[in-house]
């Protein structure tokens, strides 16, 4: 794991950007599409503002989600409503949005999970003061799924279920990007660095990790 120690959650969000925006080039030359997933909650608001600011090559960039609650659409709940506030209209027709409105839950994984390319090019991963990660919470049987990219969770978390990608997808990603900033993450954070598996952050096997934070950790190197 590369880690990049940074002042505030500002310098954090341009950070990440600026990492995503490299890995969008590469891939863009490479394969001819940036085929990225970005995970849930207030952190990375700030990064997808600047990437819309950016000279990101949105035509040739799919977005899709890391995880969604299972809640109406429109509601301030679901993390597809906070990425059409984020992103203006011209970026908004790369989102690839988790078709949790499904009667049938597990079939409607199943097709999302078959819309997903062979190997993502980077992964966006938050964490929260419990070490979950996506939404592979602490404790359900979620974190125990091998055999599919897609899931969703047996029981509620913070309220509502969730659809989420396995760590069958997220260890198969080219690139992981942790942001993890906030209050009372020091513990988890630290579990992370250590990849420690009695949090469900820590148990990924990917080895291409680079985790951006402005919690002051051990070991962790500012960026120039």
């Amino acid at each position: 794991m590369v880690t990049r120690f940074v002042e505030d959650d500002e310098s954090a969000a341009a950070e990440a950007a600026r990492i995503v925006e490299l890995a969008a080039e590469a891939a863009i030359a490479d394969r001819g599409r940036f085929n990225f997933a970005v995970s849930g909650g207030k952190t990375p608001w700030r990064m997808l503002e600047l990437l819309a600011e950016s000279d990101l090559n949105w035509t040739r960039t799919s977005l899709f989600q890391v995880d969604e609650r299972i809640a109406p659409t429109g509601s301030m709940q679901r993390n597809l409503t906070h990425l059409v506030l984020t992103l203006p209209l011209i970026c908004q027709a790369a989102i690839r949005p988790m078709p949790v409105g499904a009667d049938d839950l597990a079939t409607a994984a199943s097709g999302y999970e078959y819309s997903l390319p062979d190997r993502f090019d980077l992964i966006h991963l938050g964490m929260g003061t419990d070490g979950h990660t996506a939404s592979l919470v602490p404790g359900d049987p979620i974190l125990e799924v091998s055999d599919r990219q897609v899931a969703i969770t047996s029981g509620e978390y913070q309220g509502t279920r969730r659809m989420s990608l396995t760590y069958k997808a997220l260890d198969r990603a080219r690139q992981i990007l942790f942001l993890v900033t906030g209050d009372d993450k020091e513990e988890a954070l630290a579990k992370l660095v250590d990849s420690d598996p009695s949090i469900p952050a820590g148990r990924l096997k990917n080895p291409n990790v680079t985790l951006i934070t402005d919690i002051d950790i051990r070991d962790s190197e500012p960026v120039s």
